[in-house]
């Protein structure tokens, strides 16, 4: 969406998508932790009382001079269950770049493959490219007994040629290096 505020000042819409309890809240979590208070808004998060996401997790960063430009970025966590399938939809709306954290654990594959599918039905019903969004792929629980190496997954979920990190956003292991990588993506994707 790329929305320019005051003539020094871009605004950005970055979304976190992927399966249920993949890490897309830990890792807003770990980010505003990392990055300061100073920084970050407070997350806004409706959560269940299992501490799931119920509708969406939202935090805006500030970020000085990128390109001589300060950075407002807005990053949204969106619900990775089927049944909030709106809400989905109008999180994905207007934005700019997407993280896909990917739940490494074994038995999560056919999840992330269902979940990727679905993402790119939601973009292609809204006229984004799956191809040509910015995108980076978050490999997240790496630190678990059960976890499979990016490159054993990526092949499972179709994502050989996409640019990616191992992660473990509980340890914050990741998850500001998949930050950096989707920014410069769409801020140079933007400046061609």
């Amino acid at each position: 969406m790329l929305i320019k505020a005051p003539a020094d000042e871009l605004h950005l819409k970055i979304a976190y998508f992927g399966p249920g309890m993949s890490g897309k809240t830990t890792n807003l979590k770990k980010i505003r932790e990392i990055i300061g208070p100073s920084n970050t808004s407070e997350i806004t998060s409706i959560d269940t009382h299992y501490n799931r996401t119920l509708f969406f997790d939202f935090i805006q960063l500030k970020i000085d001079s990128i390109y001589g430009l300060n950075l407002r970025i807005n990053l949204y966590t969106v619900p990775g269950q089927e049944l909030y399938k709106a809400i989905q939809e109008i999180v994905l709306n207007g934005i700019d770049g997407l993280v896909f954290v990917v739940d490494s654990q074994r038995e999560r594959i056919g999840d992330n493959l269902a979940a990727l599918i679905q993402l790119k039905k939601f973009l292609a019903n809204a006229g984004i490219s799956f191809l040509h969004i910015p995108k980076v792929f978050q490999y997240n629980k790496q630190d678990l007994a059960t976890a499979l190496k990016p490159e054993v997954i990526k092949p499972k979920i179709m994502a050989e040629n996409m640019s990616g990190f191992p992660a473990s956003a509980i340890n914050g292991i990741g998850v500001i290096e998949t930050l950096k990588e989707i920014i410069l993506m769409i801020t140079d994707a933007n400046s061609k």
